[in-house]
């Protein structure tokens, strides 16, 4: 009874703040707060929290001793239902190469021009301007999206145009057999994020006190952070940028295989209309990252220009998230289906992988199939098992499960210039379309070094839950 009245007494005490624009005084939050409801994104189910016992649940084959069995809890997550395909990636790299041509419009003061109705601007270019940081002496600019390129060689408005948009398009002499082609050696995406590890490591972090280094007496600016009376590094410090190529390897389909003809699929797997919805390959763990910051920005944005509140990043599942997710809320079992069978009761084949001794066809696929082949887990996610192999964000070490945490663990490393050659290792779960059933189970480990792309791995993206469980909604 007691816990009651004092639930009606903040009620209408916030109730009265609300109405008054007064609180009395009282305790009752932030009023006229923005409500929350989510919803699944695009293309991505949800996975609850929950714990499971994460490592191997079958007979530790090569005895590797790098899966033992550990109770690990997760929390909440969205999760791509298929591993991204070649129309998923191919909107990222067309992303990057308009901005790079709009970017190149706008630096040669290339002007748009009468077949775009633009009636109500003068003289629009590419750029858009706003205020800058330093108001009213400095105007900034960012890329105007609203006008359309032409690719139409027959609709170049004029010869500006013209060298502007060849310029990112092979020269003749590279061209075998004529024809025209995009320089995918141009297509390289800027990104920026925040080393939010190194920013945790305590000797970086910093008892403030609020006064000037030089001045004491002079009056506190945000700038004027002090640690034993030195100025230190604001948080820009933090800050990481890389650039990447983004356009996929197609050679792999040669470079992977010796003595085995794979040409077909090096000149078609990834732009041909045919494969579409099938994984994307040849993606290296760095481009798949620039994907997730790519996707992530591209969200962001339509967010913002509609007032929406923000959401978490996209990004690379975990070691422990990609195992939980392809269980699909089943316990010790050996597939995401359940197992410990690659075949259902009627003899056929539950993925796509090398069955018996290389009978590739077997299981109705050869190289990698449609993205939604076969029957999806209990989470509702398809090819967890076999197609293509899957990055992770974690770095690879053997003994990891021994020593990471039991809840959302991870042993995360984004490796530079002179680290270790062992730090650069990620690892990559559910096997592919070229393994045998061992490296389809759900407890397998395997990895491939960060900047090594392969006909047989792919990714898809995760984004974590903003609050506890959908229960709470």
């Amino acid at each position: 009874m007691k816990k009651r009245i004092s639930f009606l007494s903040i009620a209408a005490a916030a109730l009265l703040a609300a109405c008054s624009g007064s609180d009395h005084g009282e305790l009752v939050g932030v009023q006229n707060r923005p409500e929350w409801y989510p919803s699944d994104p695009f293309g991505m189910v949800y996975v609850p929290q929950g714990s499971f016992n994460m490592g191997n649940t079958d007979v530790d084959v090569p005895f590797g001793l790098t899966a033992p069995t550990k109770t690990v809890s997760v929390s909440a997550f969205y999760m791509d239902e298929t591993e991204i395909t070649n129309n998923e990636y191919r909107q990222f790299v067309y992303w990057v190469r308009d901005s790079i041509l709009r970017y190149r419009l706008a630096e040669a003061m290339v002007e748009e021009y009468e077949y775009i109705n633009y009636a109500d601007m003068e003289n629009p270019t590419f750029f858009e301007e706003y205020v800058g940081l330093n108001y009213p002496d400095s105007m900034q600019t960012h890329l105007d999206w609203k006008p359309s390129l032409s690719y139409d060689t027959r609709k170049y408005p004029s010869a500006e145009y013209t060298e502007v948009i060849e310029s990112l398009y092979l020269a003749p002499e590279e061209i075998f057999m004529g024809g025209r082609m995009v320089d995918a050696r141009q297509l390289n995406y800027l990104y920026f994020w925040m080393d939010k590890q190194k920013a945790a490591r305590k000797s970086n972090r910093a008892e403030y006190n609020f006064k000037d280094a030089e001045d004491p007496n002079k009056p506190f600016s945000y700038r004027d952070y002090v640690k034993d009376g030195q100025q230190i590094t604001d948080r820009s410090s933090f800050f990481e940028k890389e650039i990447i190529n983004v356009y996929p390897d197609t050679l792999v389909w040669i470079a992977d295989f010796t003595y085995s003809f794979n040409e077909t699929m090096h000149d078609k797997y990834f732009w041909h209309p045919a494969y579409d919805n099938y994984p994307v390959v040849g993606v290296n763990w760095k481009q798949a990252v620039a994907f997730a910051n790519w996707r992530t920005k591209y969200r962001s944005e339509f967010l913002r220009a509609n007032n929406d509140m923000q959401e978490h990043e996209f990004r690379l599942p975990t070691e422990s998230e990609w195992e939980y997710a392809a269980r699909g809320g089943r316990e010790l079992t050996t597939y995401p289906w359940g197992g410990p069978y690659a075949t259902n009761s009627s003899g056929c084949f539950l993925a796509n992988f090398k069955p018996s001794r290389g009978n590739l066809i077997a299981d109705g696929g050869f190289h990698p199939v449609k993205a939604t082949s076969y029957q999806p887990n209990g989470f509702g996610l398809y090819c967890m098992a076999g197609n293509v192999a899957e990055w992770t964000s974690t770095a690879w070490e053997e003994a990891s499960y021994y020593y990471v945490a039991d809840f959302n663990p991870d042993y995360k490393y984004n490796a530079k210039e002179g680290d270790s050659e062992t730090l650069k290792r990620k690892v990559i779960r559910g096997g592919s379309w070229k393994d045998i059933a061992h490296f389809m189970q759900n407890g397998s480990r395997s990895y491939e070094y960060q900047d090594t792309s392969k006909s047989f791995v792919g990714f898809r993206t995760v984004q974590s839950f903003l609050g506890r469980d959908l229960r709470d909604f």
